[in-house]
């Protein structure tokens, strides 16, 4: 007999998933994309569409610090479309928490060689060269899997794909264009025009020059971290959350926007909050001593 009720679509499943996603329920939105994955599955879609799928729930198990499985999904999603962009920063940042630095290295370099002006895959680079060089000593890399190399075709196709103006997941695309050399080398100019500004302890100042070099280049991290630490300064606690919500948009690792968000929650009185913001930190970083004094401090207080 038929349902009464009409069964979901695996559309309306992904876009009920991607609103449980931006409202912070993670698990839910993975619940959610794992019913439209059955449902693609069954219908016998194309492979492109069970990739996005897998890919954002992974970014859902990531979110909720089930780092192994976002790896699985990863993978997957990967099989099913090689070389996607947000798989594999995605994998490199489960990959880093779970403390897999080689494979995460792999990564976040097989990312740069798509696009390489992503400050995720470079942040995430630097962090891991680092890394390695403490464990390994200078032959790191040495011991390092092979870099796949990323045929020219993909690099192409990415390229075509992020000047079109298309919106994902209905949140504002950072990478709708890749920002050119002298945008770039603008937004840096105003960068480094707001970090002087800092020194000088000017911080209404140094936001404006912040907020004028997101405008050249919005997928700037340090931008945006840097511009938090202003509005702390200045006792604008709400728009340095708001900040580093699009830090970790860009790099859900990132340890300066987990640790200035847990600031700013923190002066927001919402401990919650601020713990789950230490304890993202502490997972990536388990020796990060300001974050282990901080998480102590709001305890106390809760």
């Amino acid at each position: 007999m038929p349902h009464k009720r009409r069964s979901q679509s695996w559309t309306e499943l992904k876009k009920a998933g991607n609103e449980c996603f931006k409202t912070g329920q993670y698990g839910e939105a993975a619940c959610l994309y794992s019913q439209a994955i059955k449902e693609v599955e069954k219908s016998g879609k194309n492979s492109e569409d069970l990739s996005i799928l897998y890919s954002n729930r992974a970014a859902s198990y990531l979110k909720d610090g089930n780092c192994g499985e976002c790896v699985k999904d990863c993978t997957v999603s990967l099989d099913l479309v090689p070389f996607g962009l947000k798989p594999l920063l995605r994998r490199g940042a489960a990959y880093e928490a779970l403390e897999r630095y080689r494979l995460a290295y792999v990564d976040y370099k097989t990312a740069l060689q798509i696009d390489c002006h992503i400050p995720a895959a470079q942040d995430g680079t630097n962090r891991m060269t680092k890394c390695l060089t403490e464990v390994d000593g200078h032959s790191w890399r040495e011991k390092l899997p092979p870099i796949p190399i990323v045929p020219m075709a993909v690099k192409e196709n990415f390229s075509q794909a992020t000047c079109q103006t298309t919106q994902h997941n209905g949140t504002r695309e950072k990478y709708k264009s890749v920002p050119g050399e002298d945008v770039i080398k603008k937004a840096l100019c105003l960068k480094e025009e707001g970090n002087a500004l800092v020194k000088k302890a000017e911080y209404k100042k140094a936001i404006e020059k912040y907020t004028q070099s997101l405008k050249h280049n919005p997928s700037e991290i340090t931008t945006y971290t840097n511009r938090a630490l202003c509005y702390l300064s200045v006792k604008m606690y709400k728009e340095a959350v708001r900040d580093c919500e699009e830090a970790l948009q860009l790099d859900s690792a990132n340890i300066k926007a987990l640790y200035r968000q847990a600031q700013a929650h923190k002066e927001l009185k919402d401990y919650k909050a601020c713990v789950e913001d230490l304890n993202s930190l502490l997972k990536v970083e388990p020796q990060n001593t300001a974050a282990q004094n901080l998480l102590l401090k709001v305890q106390n207080k809760k």
